[in-house]
């Protein structure tokens, strides 16, 4: 017979019950009521590791709780008041990592849509690493809100893993896109010079992402393989811009871990086979992602010194993103028969005030090799750096930086 969780009123959700000293909870898109429900007994739990995503934890709220993340992208708050930690890893890894037992999981969140019409829940807004999360648990507490799109996954909600089930909801979180001007625009018509018809691509969130693909209405039969879509690739679907059509693998729909975006996208994203939802094992793949052939990957960095050295991940000393998927979509794309990799960023910051084109990187990560570099865009053009020199390396990345810092970055190179 199979199982059956049990339901629970939010309200009468005892953690400390629950949750043993010691035990290792992870979430990733953190279920909110479930977070916050936690949060609010953690006095009760005792000394208990997260490993998440996110969640909006305060820095105050790391006393009994101590937090792992793979990087400060959606923990800023916990990671500036240096209450994070912080383990290098490339998404692609995090399924394995559970799998094997590299990550522990001992009580597990998820955030579920309600179930169709056959009774098939769905993980709604995101993916990522929860199935193998699961897998390995000794309990798994569902927050199953009615107000989440039900989305393809794949692989699907095992219903035999949840263990409690409490019912919300709940407006899921709204993400709105950051304006678009003439530096997006002109970074994004160098971007676009790589975008053909055809071409499958992986993009981020944020205004240059934007910028990018609000200037690809001309092309045709685009695809997309990416770690997150926004509501933008929503509009290209509508628009019959993006088809998957001639995309080798997952033909005909767009593939990604998880949706970024507002109630456009979550509208159409329900039950809409034309976008499914699978984990990082699949959407970052270098395995798969070589399979896409004209694969372009378009990331952003901190800063990029004048070899092609890409930091992602600390700014002023402290961490500001991570590893993430960068690495994933890079080596891929570079692997791709006619791929490429794509680092996109404004040349200077701080209005203007410091370069983001540096000598060399010091003191921060690496997050991108030079060794796997390749095309790096600003305002001021596109540096193609596969298979170049060092001396020509810094020659094209001195003409796409600032020209208040180029004479400085050139002597500066002379040490490089």
């Amino acid at each position: 017979m199979p199982k059956i969780p049990r339901e629970v009123r939010l309200d009468a959700l005892d953690f400390a019950s629950i949750i043993r000293p010691g035990d290792h909870i992870v979430w990733g898109a953190g279920p909110p009521a479930l977070v916050a429900k936690l949060l609010e007994q953690r006095g009760r739990i005792g000394p208990a590791e997260v490993f998440l995503a996110g969640g909006r934890i305060k820095p105050e709220e790391a006393d009994v709780l101590s937090f792992t993340s793979f990087g400060a992208m959606g923990n800023r708050a916990l990671a500036k008041a240096g209450v994070l930690r912080v383990i290098p890893a490339h998404l692609s890894a995090l399924n394995a990592w559970f799998e094997s037992g590299v990550l522990r999981a001992d009580v597990v969140l998820v955030n579920l849509s309600a179930p169709d019409e056959n009774g098939h829940y769905s993980f709604g807004l995101a993916h990522d690493y929860a199935p193998a999360a699961m897998r390995h648990a000794r309990i798994v507490i569902a927050e199953v809100n009615d107000q989440l799109p039900w989305t393809f996954c794949e692989p699907p909600v095992d219903p035999t893993r949840l263990d409690l089930i409490v019912r919300t909801s709940r407006r899921p979180g709204q993400m709105t896109a950051d304006p678009i001007g003439p530096l997006e625009q002109k970074i994004a018509g160098h971007v676009g010079r790589y975008i053909d018809d055809g071409t499958t691509i992986q993009i981020g969130i944020g205004a240059i992402p934007d910028a990018v693909l609000a200037g690809l209405g001309e092309r045709r039969d685009l695809g997309v393989h990416s770690g997150l879509i926004t509501d933008r690739i929503a509009d290209l679907i509508q628009q019959g811009i993006v088809t998957n059509a001639r995309k080798p693998l997952d033909t005909g729909f767009t593939s990604t871990a998880i949706l970024a975006g507002g109630s456009r996208l979550y509208a159409f994203a329900h039950k809409n086979p034309a976008i499914r939802l699978f984990t990082y094992a699949h959407t970052h793949s270098a395995r798969v992602l070589c399979r896409l052939d004209k694969f372009v990957a378009i990331n952003s960095a901190v800063e990029v010194d004048l070899t092609g050295q890409v930091n992602a991940e600390t700014a002023s000393g402290g961490y500001v993103g991570g590893t993430g998927g960068q690495g994933d979509f890079v080596r891929g794309a570079m692997m791709a028969a006619r791929g490429h990799s794509i680092i996109a960023l404004p040349a200077t910051a701080r209005d203007g005030a410091i370069s983001r084109i540096v000598p060399v990187l010091k003191d921060v990560p690496v997050t991108t090799p030079r060794s796997d570099a390749d095309i790096v865009v600003t305002e001021f053009g596109a540096a193609e750096l596969r298979g170049q020199p060092l001396e020509e390396r810094i020659r094209r990345m001195l003409a796409i930086s600032h020209p208040n810092f180029r004479d400085s970055l050139q002597h500066e190179a002379r040490a490089v």
